[in-house]
């Protein structure tokens, strides 16, 4: 049963309080020239709903033509009867470019209906029409079929006021029509469910169900944009389930449903899909940023894979290497940038790491810190803070965590990578009188390595004379302190990862 929704009143909001002048004026002077003019669609919803829009989208009766006529500065470049009226603002004080003027388009778009979309993705014919009903009519769903003109008048022919009084998600019209013209309308009634934490009325989550399969037919950028939007909500965890619920995530990330009933062992009361999924909501809850929020719910999903045993003693060997190539995959088939896609795994792959106040040294954790990247450390903290509410305990941030986030502000201003070093690569060539070769990067990965263990020793005079020592080896010799320097990488890293895989059952 749909829950009831708290209305700001029993009549629109008068538009004229709300309206930026911009679009008020835009509406001003379509009627002037004669033509309707009505706000429609998201904006007219979240006004009555007492939110602030973030889109002003115009409808009218008039062509592109007739808009362009209307208005001195335009821009048409669509099929779709939209046309960017441009408004002038005011020149930035602060840049010293005085033709840098602020220019806010308002888009108006022509009342259209649409024929049928063979491809579940684009209307294969796009007619112009008379009136703003029939422009609605052609809505995916009811509370985004409402149009208000400038004098308050709601014009609602499918009942979108009483769904949205409601709480309710329901289509415009047939549920199967309008899912078949775009198929993203499946992903979008999770979207709005979870943003006005609304229901989705029983005849269109039937629907969905049964036409679910069509969004493998839509392009995977429209798929990602859908499941970016529903995770950076604050009911994100809702709308992964509601996903799972209407068979729709298989088609999203189908490697997340591969720990739905996956039990973990004596430290985990969750399965493996429910501790990914509180992980979630709480980056939502926090409001972290979209790559925490995607590596928290998919930190563990490569425990399925590695999942050894069954009971209190079950292991997951390797599970964040598994899971950080999962992730890869599965982010590069959505077609997520890349360097989002690397960050992500990256957190992925390293968010199993121990910290303890008596064990591990400084040294230690400026060779974590390095490992890591300075500029991961904060985001792969909250995923750890997300990974221990999601396993139901309290405290996000323990003592040790603490304590290691000390360290790391301290360690911070020490030199973490070789451009930190005093002594630079375009220094030290002409010093020893070598061209671009491997044994600058020897060089400098052995002097990084002495000043993470002191880094008093990041002092010119000092590195220079190491680099001149060092510079009297051998190619052979360099490459084994290299060799050398990276076994001793590879310790420090298990050091950090050995407590935490054996307290968790991951050996």
């Amino acid at each position: 049963m749909a829950k009831s929704t708290e209305m700001a009143s029993n009549k629109p909001l008068p538009p004229k309080a709300e309206v930026p002048v911009e679009v008020v004026g835009v509406c001003a002077t379509l009627a002037a020239a004669g033509f309707e003019a009505y706000l429609v669609g998201g904006c007219v919803r979240d006004m009555m709903l007492s939110r602030v829009p973030k889109d002003w989208d115009v409808a009218t009766n008039a062509t592109p033509e007739e808009v362009q006529a209307v208005f001195a500065d335009t821009v048409y470049e669509n099929d779709f009867g939209t046309v960017g009226v441009k408004i002038p603002g005011v020149a930035d004080a602060s840049d010293a470019s005085a033709a840098d003027v602020a220019v806010r388009i308002v888009e108006v778009t022509t009342y259209r209906i649409e024929g049928k979309y063979t491809d579940l993705r684009h209307p294969d014919e796009v007619r112009f029409a008379k009136t703003i009903e029939e422009d609605l009519s052609r809505r995916d769903f009811t509370v985004n079929a409402m149009a208000l003109s400038m004098d308050g008048a709601l014009i609602d022919p499918h009942g979108g006021e009483g769904d949205l009084r409601a709480g309710i998600i329901r289509t415009v019209g047939a549920a199967e029509e309008r899912f078949s013209e775009d198929a993203l309308r499946l992903m979008r009634a999770v979207r709005f469910a979870v943003q006005l934490d609304f229901e989705i009325e029983f005849a269109t989550r039937r629907a969905i169900v049964a036409l679910a399969g069509g969004l493998d037919a839509i392009a995977k950028e429209r798929v990602r944009d859908e499941f970016s939007k529903i995770l950076m909500t604050s009911r994100a965890a809702k709308g992964v389930i509601l996903l799972e619920e209407l068979d729709l995530l298989r088609y999203v990330m189908p490697e997340l449903r591969e720990g739905i009933g996956v039990a973990q062992n004596k430290h985990h009361i969750y399965t493996v899909f429910e501790h990914n999924v509180r992980a979630l909501d709480y980056t939502a809850r926090e409001n972290y940023s979209l790559a925490v929020r995607m590596a928290s719910l998919l930190h563990d999903v490569g425990k399925p894979k590695s999942k050894g045993g069954s009971g209190p003693e079950a292991t997951f060997y390797q599970h964040e290497y598994i899971g950080a190539k999962m992730v890869l995959q599965a982010l590069d088939r959505l077609r997520y940038p890349r360097d989002f896609v690397e960050q992500v795994a990256h957190l992925v792959r390293r968010h199993m790491f121990y910290y303890d106040t008596g064990v591990i040294s400084a040294a230690g954790v400026r060779r974590f810190v390095a490992r890591v990247g300075p500029e991961h450390i904060d985001d792969l903290l909250k995923v750890r803070e997300a990974d221990r509410i999601g396993s139901g305990v309290k405290k996000a941030m323990p003592y040790r965590l603490r304590h290691l986030l000390f360290m790391i502000e301290k360690v911070k201003r020490d030199p973490l990578s070789p451009k930190m070093l005093e002594l630079r690569g375009d220094e030290l060539m002409p010093l020893l009188g070598i061209g671009p070769s491997p044994r600058v990067g020897w060089i400098l990965n052995a002097l990084l390595e002495e000043v993470l263990d002191d880094p008093e020793k990041n002092v010119k005079a000092y590195l220079t004379e190491r680099a001149m020592e060092l510079n009297a080896l051998s190619d052979g010799e360099l490459r084994a302190r290299f060799a050398q320097a990276q076994e001793k990488k590879r310790e420090a890293e298990e050091e950090m990862d050995a407590v935490a895989k054996k307290k968790h059952y991951v050996q």
